[in-house]
């Protein structure tokens, strides 16, 4: 899933181990792993949790994921992961980020994104798991909900600089998508950021560096045809 300057990757990958609550066509456990050196390394999952995934990995060889149950292939994470458990790894131990007081049995609990101060994103369940909120999830400060844009229901975080700028989706409870960017405790609809006079609406941002440069996926309102996008902060 991802790779940083080191060479270190993380990901996920299947053992010989059955897993019979896996609907068909997968059937066997996967389970998060690193690559560092020329070696494959199993990390940790809790709770029980027989499946698992590392989605990032920062300079300092800290990386995030989640572990849950095997579930069907879904759309939002591209795996078949019902993640139960939002976890940090680092230094040959695991830690569960706990979560905005869901269960994980609504949308799930998932880290996502990891900067290089160890300051983690993603997604969790609010009580009773009718809501998942994107969270920032710092050491000593825990889990902090990041809401949703307003008129939203849900909301997932996906990316993080190192100015803790964070970057996601916000979606309304029929599950239509817009793009956020919060800074500074405030979560923006990106598209209120961009030019009137651009065709894009901008669905998702995915990503974003130290410069504050956006990346991310929207749609053309005049074609209906799906476009990448760079946003990239003006100079005031």
């Amino acid at each position: 899933n991802q790779i940083n300057d080191f060479g270190q990757v993380v990901g996920t990958a299947e053992n010989s181990a059955p897993d019979y609550g896996c609907p068909s066509p997968q059937v066997l456990q996967f389970k998060p792993v690193a690559w560092n050196n020329g070696k494959i390394q199993k990390l940790q999952t809790v709770g029980g949790d027989l499946d698992g995934i590392a989605f990032a990995v920062n300079r300092n060889g800290q990386i995030v994921g989640g572990s849950g149950l095997c579930s069907t292939f879904t759309v939002t994470t591209l795996t078949n992961l019902w993640p139960l458990h939002a976890l940090l790894w680092e230094k040959g131990r695991v830690t569960d980020l706990g979560s905005l007081g869901g269960t994980g049995y609504g949308g799930g609990n998932l880290a996502l994104g990891v900067n290089n101060l160890g300051q983690v994103v993603g997604n969790s369940d609010l009580p009773g798991d009718t809501a998942n909120h994107a969270f920032l999830w710092a050491k000593g400060k825990g889990m902090q909900d990041l809401g949703a844009l307003p008129g939203d229901a849900f909301s997932v975080g996906l990316g993080i600089n190192d100015s803790g700028e964070v970057v996601g989706i916000s979606l309304d409870a029929n599950f239509n998508l817009r793009a956020f960017v919060w800074q500074r405790g405030v979560m923006a609809d990106l598209n209120t950021l961009i030019p009137t006079n651009s065709t894009l609406y901008l669905l998702a941002a995915c990503s974003n560096n130290s410069e504050g440069q956006i990346v991310g996926f929207g749609v053309d309102t005049l074609t209906g045809e799906t476009h990448g996008y760079l946003a990239t902060p003006r100079l005031k």
